[in-house]
């Protein structure tokens, strides 16, 4: 255990333990589930960065370590619930069903977006630092005007802790008693700098002194997280207001494709926490207390793997879009300096159609 307060449900080595305020209140099919999930995010996750190291894409994000806190959180939310992400919140989007292909048309520069937003009640990645939690709390608070039995969630990193955005949209939440769930996945390392660097207490402390609860889940529990996750959307849903949770994890790989990781961290380091694995762990627990058997999860990593393969096919497939196309969706409604872009670019000879 990291500390006494971490809410844990799991062990390191796939055992159960009893927490005074949690306990997991999932079925052997769930837990097996959320296995299937985060065996399969992490294979499409593996063929992202083969595809970005031979040039298919401009960038990716790794989740590596980090699919316990992603999948256990996605899961917990209701179908009318919304979520915000960042630009690694991978698996989260596969929970939404956001098709696989699609999350990586924004890596592939084909598109700014992705998908409809709307249709899977999942908002397309956020590349500017902790700037989604403002977005998820203005939409909270329309939420809240309209009645809605709905709650957000957002997505952020212990280095977005350290932005003016993430502290403002604190200050709106508790302010106005949002329907919101602000989720930080402390990986410990905000690209190069330790989170020991940015903050002197953990950071679910920082919950108080914006006036609501915080809460520390060991993040690669995907039960702990499952259960902590899901109490404090409820508690949203009926007017109880912000939460902040801190999933306390690691992130195994680089930051992006474009870092290395070996610049500033030991080795040493990174092998404690891969003893830490979220998925050998629910695959402990399934092995111990379910009797799962090698077949099943030899199912699941055939699926993955063929998931993986249609991945490649599908990127490989995406053309280049039109260059004026990146007019059509500035805005709602016409908007003469849009159009006036527009005719100049068409006057350049620039647009071609997509190839």
């Amino acid at each position: 255990m990291i500390d006494e307060e971490l809410v844990q449900l799991l062990t390191p080595e796939g055992e159960r333990i009893s927490n005074p305020d949690y306990e997991s209140t999932l079925t052997s099919d769930e837990i097996f589930n959320l296995y299937r999930d985060m065996v399969i995010i992490r294979r499409l996750c593996n063929e992202s960065t083969s595809l970005q190291r031979q040039g298919q894409l401009a960038l990716w994000a790794p989740v590596q370590g980090q699919e316990a806190a992603q999948i256990g959180a996605g899961r917990a939310l209701a179908p009318k619930d919304f979520s915000f992400p960042s630009y690694r919140e991978h698996g989260v989007a596969w929970c939404r069903g956001v098709p696989p292909e699609d999350m990586l048309r924004v890596f592939r520069a084909v598109t700014t977006g992705g998908w409809d937003p709307q249709k899977y009640r999942h908002s397309v990645p956020t590349v500017v630092l902790g700037n989604q939690t403002l977005h998820a709390v203005g939409y909270a608070m329309g939420i809240q005007r309209d009645g809605a039995e709905e709650a957000v969630l957002t997505f952020f990193g212990d280095g977005a802790t350290s932005q003016g955005d993430v502290l403002e949209s604190f200050v709106w939440a508790a302010s106005f008693n949002a329907p919101v769930v602000f989720f930080c996945q402390n990986n410990q390392w905000g690209i190069s700098t330790p989170s020991s660097v940015q903050s002197k207490i953990p950071l679910y402390h920082r919950a108080h002194g914006f006036g609501f609860p915080g809460v520390r889940v060991d993040g690669n529990d995907v039960l702990a997280v499952y259960e902590v996750t899901k109490r404090a959307l409820e508690n949203a849903r009926v007017g109880g207001g912000p939460m902040l949770i801190e999933a306390y994890t690691y992130r195994i790989g680089a930051h992006t494709t474009s870092d290395d990781p070996t610049r500033y961290r030991i080795d040493a380091e990174v092998e404690v926490w891969k003893h830490r694995d979220p998925v050998e762990r629910v695959k402990s627990l399934l092995v111990r207390e379910f009797k799962t058997k090698k077949a099943a999860f030899d199912k699941v990593a055939a699926e993955a793997e063929a998931l993986a393969t249609k991945l490649r096919v599908d990127v490989l497939a995406m053309g280049r879009p039109d260059p004026i196309s990146m007019f059509d969706h500035v805005y709602a409604a016409p908007h003469p300096l849009i159009d006036e872009g527009r005719l100049e670019m068409v006057e350049l000879g620039v647009s071609g159609g997509a190839d």
